[in-house]
């Protein structure tokens, strides 16, 4: 019964993403997303990445390969999906295993020009399934809501910065209860580049309130107006880091 259980949501999910996905208008898609770049969140984009992380940890290495992409259903609901498949030795020895599918609403209710700032508002909620197998090292072995909001500044010069709050709450499974403090910024660099900063500082409720802080680095391309190319470096943070340091790379596709 319970790998039935398992087994009948992420296929939900996906089905919904891929109804979803057709549904959205490309024509409104490129309309929205002139300017935007789809490494911020809150960007009205269209957008399908595959991408690949490396993790160091003090127990051994994850490798994390997933599917990352978003489309507008229209133009106030943004909907964006993950699927991630683990490759990890941190039992000892390797396994693979699907790890969790993602799947993401934002809705954004208002934005506009305060002086010589943009904003947009945003409130959304991640669904999430883990696919993991504990006994491989795999998964966070809970299914979780996370409600979340923040706003997208655009100021002088192209600059964007994306403060988020999330809450994380599991509904099966473990009990996962976890606060998010999320700040991006992003700019945009000469030669159709741009460099990204995400920190990001979750509070474990249920372990101490731990604190497994971490950040990313991204630099990126524009190949052409449909391909971007991009990099990550990733680390951990203070005494309760997930993973040591990370490095990682993503091939973005743009609609």
């Amino acid at each position: 019964m319970k790998f039935s259980f398992k087994l009948r949501y992420p296929l939900v999910i996906i089905c919904i993403c891929i109804l979803f996905f057709y549904l959205g208008s490309s024509a409104l898609a490129a309309e929205e997303s002139e300017g935007e770049n789809a490494s911020n969140p809150l960007a009205k984009v269209k957008n399908t990445d595959l991408r690949w992380q490396y993790l160091d940890m003090d127990t051994g290495h994850v490798n994390d390969f997933f599917i990352d992409g978003a489309f507008m259903a229209n133009d106030k609901l943004k909907i964006k999906y993950e699927l991630h498949y683990w490759e990890t030795d941190i039992t000892g020895h390797s396994e693979n295993n699907l790890e969790s599918v993602t799947l993401k609403g934002i809705y954004f209710p208002t934005d506009g020009v305060w002086g010589d700032i943009k904003y947009r508002l945003a409130i959304g909620l991640d669904w999430i399934v883990d696919l993991g197998d504990q006994e491989k090292g795999i998964g966070s072995g809970s299914d979780q809501l996370a409600p979340f909001g923040g706003v997208a500044l655009t100021l002088k010069g192209g600059v964007s910065l994306i403060p988020l709050i999330q809450q994380f709450l599991s509904y099966s499974g473990e009990d996962v209860n976890t606060t998010a403090f999320r700040l991006i910024a992003m700019k945009p660099l000469p030669g159709q580049m741009w460099v990204k900063l995400d920190a990001k500082i979750p509070i474990d409720w249920e372990n101490d309130n731990a604190i497994p802080a971490t950040a990313e680095l991204q630099l990126g391309k524009t190949i052409t107006k449909n391909i971007g190319l991009y990099v990550d470096g990733l680390v951990g943070l203070g005494g309760d880091k997930p993973y040591d340091w990370g490095i990682g790379t993503g091939l973005r596709f743009i609609y």
